[in-house]
C-alpha cells in the first residue's frame, strides 16, 4: 500500500513525529483498540495517527510513503483506504483521500499512552464520547 504524505502534512507533522516512532494509521469510530469513540456514526469515515515507540502486530500493513515515515496500518482500516492514497494538510486540519474522494477531512495525531482502565471505565468513556461526537 502506499500513501503520498503531501509537502503541507509533513511540515505539518515534523514537529509531532520522532524519528524513533512508529505511526499507525488507525481507524477512530470505536472499533479500533486506539480509538476512544463509542459511537457507530463514524464508521470508516474517522481515522488517526497513533504514534509508539514499538511496533503493534494488529497494524503490520506497511505504507510505502515519501516521507520516510516507519508507516503501517491494518486489516481493518485497509477496507477502507483505495487507490491514490494522500495525506495533506489544509485549512488546519490533516485532510485523507482517495481517489475517490476526501476519507476523513480530520485526521488527529495522538501519542499512544496505555490506560489503567476496567472494562466497565472504558465503555463509559468511550460511551460518553460517542454521545459527543454523534449526538443523543
Amino acid at each position: 500500500m502506499r500513501i503520498n504524505i503531501k509537502p503541507a502534512a509533513q511540515d505539518y507533522l515534523r514537529n509531532k513525529i520522532q524519528d524513533t516512532d512508529n505511526v499507525f494509521l488507525a481507524l477512530d469510530d470505536g472499533s479500533s483498540k486506539y480509538s476512544m469513540v463509542g459511537g457507530t456514526c463514524t464508521i470508516g469515515s474517522s481515522f488517526q495517527l497513533v504514534l509508539r515507540n514499538d511496533d503493534d502486530a494488529d497494524y503490520a500493513i506497511g505504507m510505502d510513503n515519501n516521507a520516510n515515515l516507519a508507516l503501517t496500518t491494518g486489516d481493518e482500516e485497509s477496507t477502507y483506504l483505495g487507490n491514490g492514497l494522500a495525506l495533506d494538510y489544509k485549512n488546519a486540519a490533516l485532510v485523507l483521500r482517495d481517489d475517490s474522494g476526501i476519507i476523513d477531512g480530520n485526521v488527529t495525531v495522538a501519542r499512544y499512552v496505555p490506560q489503567d482502565l476496567d472494562t466497565e471505565e472504558l465503555r463509559q468513556q468511550m460511551q460518553a464520547l460517542g454521545v459527543n461526537i454523534c449526538g443523543a
